[in-house]
């Protein structure tokens, strides 16, 4: 990977189909690449999982920080954020595949996503509601999510379709994610913080308690210490990487036999700016290292 990444910015042209400009002939050599996208650091709990499943696979990290948090954006404009953020990530990272690391940029941009580059396999996130209701004994689950993804209608079809056997809350938190960029980023969290956020999760009634929570943002599993801790009752939280991690594995094909572990991985912040000391750290330990990267802007009008 270059040293710095020359990215589009508010003003420049992103190549309309970047990766249709891709040899198709590549040497075989080359370990595959993965481009795992999010808003913010949510994307790390799944990187996680794809280097333990996948040590072989490059990969570059990209974190929309310029435009975090998602929920604020409208459908529309969320939709041509991502976009453009994609167009410029593709073209200068020319992946072999992208993990879209985020539920909210993965029910409403994968469609535009997938037909702009047909060629490129796609990875989305999805909250992870059919494996909660199947693990459930007490029949009570929650889906623990922006509230954005709570409200959207995907969501309320894969509760009508996965969880017809179950009694679900739905607990937006429009804070939750806010909170474990904090932690990543080394700031002092309060409990209270924390506990207030994942409260309406733990229901108990008639006899019965939610037994299975579903973690419906990358974000979360980031503090599963903290959650955990501060239940008023053991759960078991269902975190979708797992699940992330086995279908690249599946798009991607068996390692090469002698397929050797990949190398420190690419660390891109579309503000441009560069990670405070903490945050590096963070970096280190999930295998990247901050590769400075030109501003992405908005799309121009």
């Amino acid at each position: 990977m270059p040293s710095r990444m020359n990215l589009a910015g508010a003003k420049g042209e992103a190549p309309q189909n970047p990766i249709a400009e891709l040899d198709a002939d590549a040497a075989p050599s080359r370990a595959p690449r993965a481009l795992v996208f999010d808003s913010g650091l949510g994307g790390l709990s799944v990187l996680a999982e794809i280097r333990r499943l996948r040590p072989d696979v490059e990969i570059v990290y990209a974190a929309d920080d310029a435009a975090f948090p998602y929920g604020r954006l409208g459908e529309a404009e969320l939709v041509a954020r991502v976009e453009t953020v994609m167009a410029a990530l593709i073209g200068e990272t020319e992946p072999d595949i992208v993990v879209i690391a985020c539920s909210t940029a993965s029910t409403l941009a994968l469609p535009p996503l997938r037909a702009a580059y047909p060629r490129l396999p796609f990875v989305g996130t999805v909250p992870a509601i059919k494996p909660a209701a199947a693990a459930s004994r007490s029949g009570l689950i929650s889906v623990l999510a922006t509230r954005g993804t709570v409200a959207r209608d995907y969501t309320h079809a894969l509760v009508r379709d996965h969880a017809g056997n179950c009694e679900v809350t739905l607990v937006g938190s429009s804070a939750l994610a806010v909170i474990a960029e904090r932690v990543m980023r080394g700031e002092a969290v309060d409990d209270a913080e924390i506990r207030r956020e994942i409260a309406p999760c733990f229901v108990d009634r008639d006899g019965r308690r939610t037994d299975q929570i579903v973690l419906g943002c990358t974000h979360f599993p980031l503090i599963l210490d903290r959650l955990e801790r501060l239940s008023p009752w053991p759960v078991g939280f269902v975190d979708p990487a797992p699940a992330i991690a086995r279908r690249l594995d599946a798009l991607l094909g068996s390692a090469a036999r002698g397929a050797s572990k990949s190398g420190e991985g690419a660390a891109i912040f579309t503000s441009g700016d560069a990670p405070e000391p903490d945050l590096r750290k963070t970096l280190r330990l999930y295998g990247l290292k901050f590769t400075p990267a030109a501003m992405i802007g908005s799309a121009p009008a």
